[in-house]
C-alpha cells in the first residue's frame, strides 16, 4: 500500500525535534522513525495515532493513502 506521510516535516515544524527525541517520546528506537520517514515501515494504528498526538495533529494530516491512479 502507498501511503505518504509528513513525519519529518512535523519534527521540523516542532522546533526540529530530532529523530532520537520523537522515539524517545513514543517509546520506539530511532530505526524505527527512520523507516516510517522513508516509508520502509507503515506504523501500527497505535503508533500512528501517538504520533498525530505528539504532533498535535490528526492521523490524516500525517498519513495519506496515496491511490495507485493517482500516481
Amino acid at each position: 500500500m502507498p501511503i505518504k506521510n509528513s513525519v519529518r516535516r512535523c519534527r521540523f515544524d516542532a522546533d526540529e525535534m530530532t529523530q532520537q527525541q520523537l522515539a524517545d517520546r513514543l517509546g520506539v528506537s530511532r530505526q524505527t522513525i527512520i523507516s516510517i520517514e522513508s516509508g520502509k515501515y507503515q506504523p501500527s494504528l497505535e503508533l500512528a495515532f501517538k504520533l498525530a498526538q505528539t504532533f498535535g495533529k490528526r492521523v490524516d494530516e500525517i498519513f495519506v493513502f496515496v491511490d495507485g491512479e493517482n500516481l
